[in-house]
């Protein structure tokens, strides 16, 4: 076999070698794919509990304020009413 013959083969041996491990090998293309989508998927997970954390923060910021939000909440969510009060119950028929 002519030297030329074998120094092609080895090239494309090579060329062979480093498209499989840029594209498939560790650290390759395809890997690097799937930790770009864990990240966003990381960056949209943080970004929700942060706005969660903002919400629950203004929460207990308002709560700290004073009687009124405790008086707001437990008017709304658990139909309370104080000792001198009186309830009015509109019942509208059609």
């Amino acid at each position: 076999m002519e030297p030329i013959k074998i120094l092609i083969a080895i090239i494309i041996l090579l060329i062979v070698h480093l498209q499989y491990r840029l594209w498939f090998g560790d650290g390759g293309i395809a890997q690097i794919n799937a930790y770009q989508q864990r990240l966003d998927d990381l960056r949209q997970q943080a970004q929700e509990k942060r706005e969660r954390n903002d919400a629950l923060y203004a929460e207990v910021l308002d709560l700290r304020k004073g009687a009124e939000a405790i008086d707001e909440r437990a008017r709304e969510e658990l139909g309370m009413i104080r000792e001198d009060e009186t309830f009015f119950q509109i019942l509208e028929s059609k």
